[in-house]
């Protein structure tokens, strides 16, 4: 059985349904992802081609780096996506999901540069 995820932003102008399969959690440390968000990143991997976007006229694509760009709602700022131009998923914050979904968290990544003001509040794997 497919399982369906629903998400949006905080003032729902962008919404976004995910199909399939999606990924456990994975947690970024790094300074980029700490700016954007105000803490770390928390998200799920899903195929673009099981992603889709209603009123993706108001998702905002900022470059952060020429490898990736990160997706935001242009009226409310929700953080929503980060994509990386090579690969055919895109990473979808975990916070915007609605209702419970199932998920954990699989591993955190950039833990050398996290925030000196928290601890990694589980077990699962880490990489510096």
């Amino acid at each position: 059985m497919t399982k369906t995820y629903r998400g949006s932003c905080l003032c729902g102008s962008v919404r976004y349904q995910a199909e399939g399969p999606v990924s456990d959690v994975v947690t970024c440390h790094c300074t980029q992802c700490r700016k954007q968000s105000g803490h770390y990143f928390a998200s799920t991997n899903v195929a673009d081609e099981h992603l889709s976007i209603e009123g993706g006229d108001n998702v905002n694509w900022y470059h952060a780096s020429e490898n990736a760009k990160r997706g935001f709602c242009r009226i409310c700022g929700s953080v929503l996506f980060w994509k990386h131009k090579e690969d055919d998923f895109t990473a979808v914050l975990a916070g915007s999901l609605d209702g419970e979904t199932g998920l954990k968290t699989g591993k955190h990544i950039y833990c050398a540069t996290k925030g000196d003001y928290y601890e990694i509040p589980d077990d699962a794997p880490q990489t510096p």
